[in-house]
């Protein structure tokens, strides 16, 4: 028989104090907060997609969370607003491989469709977006509403160091088992409500909320350094140092490309123009900052 809710946090408490258990919580509503004189607070939008595949040219979005919040300068979550959520019928049927994936099946996309009025008014109020892996989800809105172009992008996954605070992974059930709740997996605005709450929680080594770490990495630009036309024979030589191959997806296509910070720089281009070109070159730089971080135009 199930106790009463103090008698099971009195059950979790002595479980966790013995040393010999963990204990996950469900992840609960967080309660507003209140906001401390003086602090500026801004909407966030966390934003969850699922999708008939991986390719943002080709494949197609079936569900679309949105979940607002209100944080303040300092990096903390004051309210967690009302969700949006709509799903949509896709050209082509789903694949079992998607539905298993997501839980999505063809009958609950039947028929539907998201409102893109809907959606351009839902996220008009963001001053930043932000999805657990927005180079996936921000391709993909980019392409479906116009609203996601226009507004600054951070990710959740790769702007937070979470290694440095002891996760061995990146993925979202992951990392809330590491903070210590679970929650419902396989539902869009159930991993937007378990993304904010991971973010509204202190760090255990960096400390303050992962949001303030987040805000710091995303408000930082970044400069794209690329290694065009290389020698072959320097390929394992950039590959060591953190270059990567961007296919035939950016532009310029079919060469190697890092992202430094904004000190690093020249330190960068003088490793390029002696270690690998051998002489006086002018690499291709851009200056990358949030408003196009994450999107098919990096």
């Amino acid at each position: 028989m199930v106790g009463q809710p103090q008698d099971l946090e009195a059950m979790a408490e002595t479980l966790r104090a013995s040393g010999e258990y963990r204990v996950l919580r469900r992840l609960a509503t967080r309660p507003t907060q209140p906001v401390p004189d003086g602090l500026v607070v801004r909407t966030g939008l966390f934003v969850d997609v699922e999708t008939t595949g991986l390719d943002w040219r080709r494949d197609e979005i079936i569900e679309l969370a949105m979940v607002p919040f209100r944080y303040g300068t300092d990096g903390r979550i004051y309210e967690v607003g009302e969700a949006f959520q709509a799903f949509r019928q896709p050209a082509e049927p789903i694949s079992a491989e998607i539905t298993a994936l997501t839980g999505i099946d063809d009958a609950m996309v039947e028929g539907r469709a998201i409102d893109l009025e809907a959606v351009t008014a839902f996220a008009a109020p963001a001053a930043l977006v932000i999805a657990h892996n927005a180079a996936f989800d921000r391709r993909f809105l980019e392409r479906f509403c116009e609203v996601f172009r226009t507004k600054p992008w951070a990710c959740s996954m790769s702007q937070v160091d979470w290694a440095a605070e002891g996760h061995e992974g990146v993925k979202l059930a992951w990392l809330a088992a590491g903070a210590g709740f679970f929650y419902d997996r396989h539902r869009a605005v159930n991993d937007c409500a378990a993304a904010i709450e991971l973010l509204a929680t202190d760090l255990p080594r960096r400390g303050g909320p992962a949001l303030a770490a987040l805000l710091e990495k995303a408000r930082t630009p970044t400069w794209r350094i690329w290694a065009e036309n290389s020698p072959f024979a320097m390929k394992d030589r950039l590959k060591a140092r953190g270059y990567r191959w961007n296919g035939d997806d950016a532009v310029p296509s079919r060469c190697w490309y890092i992202d430094v910070a904004d000190a690093d720089r020249e330190a960068e281009l003088t490793f390029l123009r002696q270690e690998i070109y051998g002489g006086l070159v002018d690499p291709l730089v851009r200056r990358i900052d949030a408003y196009d971080r994450f999107s098919e135009r990096c």
